[in-house]
């Protein structure tokens, strides 16, 4: 299957992640601290805004 993105100027996205078999990989203040840092990698070379995020255990919003 191709995945496809609707790409509108401006346009926002929501998603979920889920860690596999929902296992409590973001339970850790440490885990969510590489998750920031992960996110400051992308965002240095792919700019996008991060309106909000809510991390818990086992997924992300």
């Amino acid at each position: 299957m191709r995945y496809r993105r609707a790409f509108i100027p401006g346009g926002s996205f929501f998603f979920t992640l889920v860690t596999e078999k929902r296992r409590p990989l973001l339970a850790s203040a440490e885990a969510v601290d590489v998750l920031r840092q992960a996110f400051r990698t992308v965002k240095a070379s792919r700019p996008f805004e991060l309106d909000a995020i809510v991390v818990l255990p086992d997924h992300l919003h």
